[in-house]
């Protein structure tokens, strides 16, 4: 499991008008459906269902958001950049400028669980959350989250 198979390159934003969890959370929706054809409503619906089992606000700014989505053949992953963090409840407390969704086929073993664990794993890393804070070019954040594994692949 790699970035370059979670992610696509339309799949990568920034976000300047985001105000709030909910508001996330629906332009995730909007991403999802743009980048990979899923239909936003239903995105939404699923992230809502899971955020109510648990804030998936990881702390350190960083949130995790995921579901389990019918139509989708594989593990598929989104990520965006906040310029204005927004609360998202998570454990924490600190508001979230960084978030990496993940959505999964409903039957989804161990794939998505790997996908989570390099999400997460990746994400702790203070100094590569410092790159990705740092750039606000979609192409530029692609390129570090991609390349990161190569670097510690090496």
């Amino acid at each position: 499991m790699n970035f370059a198979k979670l992610l696509t390159p339309q799949a990568v934003k920034v976000l300047s008008s985001t105000t709030s969890k909910k508001r996330l959370l629906s332009d995730l929706g909007e991403l999802a459906e743009s980048a990979y054809g899923l239909d936003a409503a239903t995105v939404v619906e699923a992230l809502i269902a899971r955020e109510a089992l648990g804030p998936t606000g990881v702390g350190h700014g960083v949130a995790l958001p995921h579901a389990r989505l019918p139509g989708v053949d594989k593990v598929k992953g989104l990520f965006v950049l906040l310029e204005k963090p927004v609360d998202f409840g998570s454990v924490d407390r600190q508001p979230v400028d960084v978030a990496f969704a993940l959505f999964a086929p409903q039957d989804a073993g161990v794939e998505h669980l790997k996908a989570l664990a390099l999400v997460s794993r990746t994400l702790r890393d203070a100094n590569i959350c410092a790159k990705l804070r740092a750039n606000h070019s979609a192409s530029t954040l692609y390129t570090i989250l991609t390349e990161t594994e190569a670097v510690k692949a090496a």
